[in-house]
């Protein structure tokens, strides 16, 4: 069952031919105001905080600490392409990494055979999620809200309330400890990742089928596109993401305990959401999502550097994500109200 409808909305190559300038830049703003926004807030932060913000350091800092939220927004961001939300991509996390962990620590399952299970297992849980959307016909909130729960649940149950710990090979240490140019490498597991799917969804045809699902799985379906194989390839692929960036986080943490996962639900969420806002308006997007990101974290971190209490980040992300669901819903209706109003007459008769 669809939950969200993805429909482009950015203005096309003919609806430009012949406005004059001042048009073109109203009709520009919407696609690309995200960018300019987040653009003027670097500056912004860099000259009100210039020991602090524009340095390496802060630099580091904000790869390290939003790589992980980067990676599940991507996450998130391929079912909605679809038109269906996934909520495991919160909950899933809590259970990858402790699993990660534990597998090696209590079973002595070598790291890499451990990170396979845990992949493999990711991919499960959204094949899962996929029958029971595709299959059980459940709306994809309610089944992952369901499916994410239980996870949570074995979570809990799986380490009683405590913390894993143990020893851990260098090798899996090194999966998220290493520097690259100065940067920590899970910024270049985000950029590769982000390539990747920005490749299949706008230049394969796996991509336009499923963004054909995502704005009406009717008309998709009329056109000979297996729906249900697309849209529960979709869920693997979010939850072999979201497993991958459980392991990652296992490797930053080097604990395991279920009251860490949650808090990214909201924020990868709201990155996916601002997606459909800009590069692309009215549909998620690859590049859009990793705007909706950066913006997160350059106005979070420079509230923080400011003095911000610790409740600002969650505040700032659950304003955010109003704001943005609300463009989106709003960029739909124009565009629907638009396009049912009568075409003007052409005056050649042609």
């Amino acid at each position: 069952m669809q939950s969200i409808e993805s429909t482009a909305l950015e203005p096309t190559r003919g609806e430009m031919t012949g406005l004059p300038a001042r048009q073109k830049l109203i009709r520009l703003v919407p696609v690309y105001g995200l960018v300019i926004l987040t653009l003027m807030l670097i500056v912004l932060f860099s000259i009100l905080l210039p020991k602090t913000f524009p340095t390496l350091l802060n630099l580091r800092s904000i790869v390290s600490d939003k790589a992980i939220i980067a990676l599940l927004s991507l996450a998130a961001m391929i079912p909605m392409a679809s038109g269906r939300i996934d909520l495991t991509v919160g909950y899933g996390i809590v259970l990858w990494h402790i699993l990660a962990i534990s597998l090696q620590t209590m079973l002595g399952i070598p790291w890499p055979l451990a990170v396979m299970i845990v992949l493999f297992l990711g991919a499960g849980t959204g094949f899962l999620n996929g029958l029971l959307v595709e299959v059980a016909r459940i709306d994809s909130f309610i089944a992952t809200l369901g499916t994410g729960t239980v996870l949570y649940a074995l979570a809990l149950w799986h380490t009683g309330g405590r913390q894993v710990v143990g020893g851990l090979p260098d090798g899996f240490y090194a999966l998220n400890g290493t520097m690259l140019f100065g940067l920590p490498i899970t910024g270049f597991y985000v950029l590769a990742i982000a390539v990747t799917l920005w490749i299949v969804l706008e230049y394969l045809p796996i991509g336009r089928y499923v963004y054909a699902i995502g704005a009406n799985p009717k008309a998709a379906a009329l056109n000979g596109i297996p729906v249900r194989r697309f849209v529960i390839g979709a869920f693997v692929s979010s939850g072999f993401l979201t497993a991958l960036t459980g392991v990652l986080l296992a490797s930053k943490l080097r604990i395991g305990q279920a009251s860490v996962g949650l808090e990214y639900l909201l924020p990868a969420l709201v990155g996916a959401f601002l997606g459909s806002t800009t590069i692309k308006p009215g549909r998620v997007n690859v590049w859009g999502t990793m705007i909706g990101v950066v913006i997160l974290a350059v106005g979070i971190s420079g509230i923080q550097q400011f003095g911000g209490s610790f409740f600002v980040e969650p505040l700032f992300n659950g304003v955010t994500l109003l704001v943005a669901i609300g463009i989106a819903g709003y960029a739909q209706r124009k565009r629907g109200a638009a396009a049912k109003l009568p075409r003007k007459p052409n005056p050649s008769g042609s």
